[in-house]
C-alpha cells in the first residue's frame, strides 16, 4: 500500500512540475523513456534470472492451478474489450492495451506512451495504479466473496511482489507459490500483449 501511494505521489509531482513547467520541454522530447524502457526490462529479466527458488517454486505447483494466469489474462481482455463498448470515443485495441498491463504500470505505460502517445500512456498508468491499489485495499473482501484465488487474479502482475504479502495474509500461507507463478506468467506476457494490441 505504501508503496503504490509512493509512485501515485511522484506521478502528481511529476504532472505538477509539466504543469508549471519546472523541466524544459526539450528534455520531454528525448527518448529517454526508451533508456528507461530498456532498463526496466533488464531489471526485470534480472531479478527473474537472479532467484533460484523461483523454478522450484514452480515444480511444487498443482497442475489444475496452472490455468490461473491464463483465466486472468484471458478475463481482463474480456473486460477491457466490454468497456471499449462503453468508451466509444476509444478503440477495443486502445482498450485491451491499457488492460494488457495488468497492474504493471511502470512497464505498460511506457510501451503505451511510445506507440500511442502520452494521453493513453497517462490513462493506462492510473488505470494500473488503480488495479494494484484496489488489490491492495480490497483483498480481504475478495477472498471473503469469491474465494481464496480471487484477490490473486485481481492482482494481476503484482501477485509475485508487492501485493504478495497481503495475498499471504489473506488467502493463507498455502497460495504463496500459485502466487508468485500467476505474476510471473502474467508479468511475463505484458510486453507482448501490450505491443502486441499497441501496433494493430
Amino acid at each position: 500500500m505504501k508503496g503504490s501511494l509512493i509512485i501515485v505521489g511522484f506521478f502528481v509531482l511529476g504532472t505538477l512540475c509539466g504543469v508549471s513547467h519546472l523541466i524544459p520541454f526539450d528534455i520531454a522530447e528525448t527518448n529517454i523513456s526508451y533508456y528507461a524502457l530498456c532498463a526496466l526490462m533488464f531489471s526485470v529479466g534480472l531479478s527473474v534470472g537472479n532467484d533460484p527458488q523461483t523454478l522450484k517454486n514452480f515444480r511444487s505447483l498443482n497442475p489444475r492451478l496452472v490455468f490461473l494466469p491464463v483465466m486472468t489474462i484471458l478475463g481482463t481482455l474480456a473486460g477491457s474489450a466490454a468497456v471499449s463498448l462503453i468508451l466509444t470515443h476509444r478503440s477495443v485495441t486502445d482498450c485491451l492495451a491499457v488492460g494488457s498491463g495488468f497492474a504493471y504500470y511502470s512497464l505498460s505505460s511506457i510501451f503505451i506512451t511510445e506507440y500511442k502517445g502520452a494521453e493513453l500512456g497517462t490513462i493506462a498508468l492510473l488505470a494500473n495504479i488503480g488495479r494494484e491499489i484496489l488489490t491492495l485495499l480490497a483483498a480481504p473482501l475478495l477472498v471473503r466473496w469469491f474465494g481464496n484465488l480471487a484477490p490473486i487474479s485481481a492482482g494481476g502482475a503484482t501477485t509475485m511482489d508487492t501485493t504478495l504479502p497481503i495475498i499471504t495474509r489473506t488467502a493463507g500461507e498455502k497460495f504463496v507459490v500459485v502466487s508468485i507463478f500467476h505474476g510471473f506468467v502474467v508479468d511475463f506476457s505484458v510486453p507482448f500483449l501490450v505491443t502486441l494490441f499497441c501496433s494493430i
